[in-house]
């Protein structure tokens, strides 16, 4: 993409008569890498402004972390070590969701029940060994660029109002802003957006049968469905949205949810209008304490951020492996 390239509002994207209503499809020059087009050459360079301590952050939790998990499906994966001969060492995972701890969602993750996959994909594409949407699209090519940090953790705390993770809290759009205006936060075009909730460290702090419980209630706190999100997700250029919380979004949808009657299979989630019809790219549960706290005590919210998924043809999503050097 080109740095003088101009794309419309998300109203204007609702009224598009060049394709389909209310979707990014075919607007970029790559058309199957979705948002992270944002990221121009020149905004990375930019980037290495916010390099300040070279301090190096891991935003993955181990594979076998969330176990159990949220997800009713996937499993911790199971580590084989071998050997073939007395000075040789080798190993293997059996059981591994690619989607189980830390990851990126891909743009075949995902197909809005009114429209389907992104950019028109045709379902019979979406399969192993078909590259159409593959997660191998930002391994080839990663993701690189300013990262920025709303702390929602460290607001809440501040004002005496901790976010209640145990019921689940939906996360409003302005709790958002009122955050980023806390901390002096101004977005770029391209910047992939972190939402500090501080949901792992507090589900990974609990006993099992707690987890297991939290597990069967189906509430997580996260993002309340909006389209006040989704609108200003898209203009303000994001090329990633992401967030240290199970779906990125809250379970169960809020009762207001916009998608309800669009997203049937994913009961109101937004989804399905961030992945199969923006081509906006889906962070869950990253790893961000560690980053939120050297951040505080710097007061500097952004960082450069890498971010290199499996090089799998075909991947619906991959571990993140993102990192982070504030």
């Amino acid at each position: 993409m080109t740095d003088s390239q101009i794309f419309p509002s998300f109203v204007q994207l609702l009224k598009r008569k060049d394709g389909l209503s209310g979707t990014s499809w075919g607007l970029f020059p790559e058309s199957e890498r979705g948002t992270p087009s944002f990221i121009t050459p020149a905004a990375i360079l930019e980037a290495r402004n916010s390099i300040r301590t070279g301090m190096v952050f891991g935003l993955d939790y181990p594979a076998n972390a969330f176990d159990p998990g949220m997800s009713l499906k996937r499993s911790a994966p199971r580590h084989t070590i071998y050997s073939s001969h007395p000075a040789h060492r080798d190993d293997y995972l059996d059981g591994y969701y690619l989607q189980g701890s830390s990851q990126i969602d891909g743009l075949r993750h995902r197909r809005a029940d009114e429209v389907g996959f992104y950019n028109g994909t045709a379902d019979d594409r979406i399969t192993e060994g078909t590259p159409d949407l593959g997660i191998q699209e930002w391994a080839e090519h990663p993701i690189t660029g300013r990262g920025i940090l709303v702390d929602l953790e460290g607001y809440r705390n501040s004002v005496g109002e901790p976010i209640d993770h145990a019921a689940g809290e939906p996360l409003t759009m302005d709790l958002v802003q009122a955050t980023m205006k806390a901390q002096s936060l101004i977005t770029r075009p391209g910047d992939i957006l972190m939402l500090h909730t501080g949901w792992c460290e507090w589900f990974l702090a609990l006993a099992p049968d707690e987890k297991q419980h939290l597990r069967e209630s189906r509430k997580a706190s996260g993002v309340a469905q909006s389209q006040e999100f989704v609108a200003w997700a898209w203009d303000s250029r994001f090329a990633v949205v992401a967030a240290d919380n199970f779906a990125f979004e809250c379970l169960p949808a809020v009762a207001d949810s916009p998608y309800r009657a669009s997203a049937t299979n994913d009961h109101g989630m937004m989804h399905q209008q961030l992945l199969a019809k923006l081509g906006l790219p889906l962070g869950e549960l990253w790893k961000l304490g560690p980053l939120a706290r050297h951040m505080r005590t710097t007061r500097n919210w952004d960082a450069f951020i890498a971010i290199k998924p499996l090089n799998i043809t075909g991947g619906t999503g991959s571990p993140a492996n993102a990192t982070a050097i504030a």
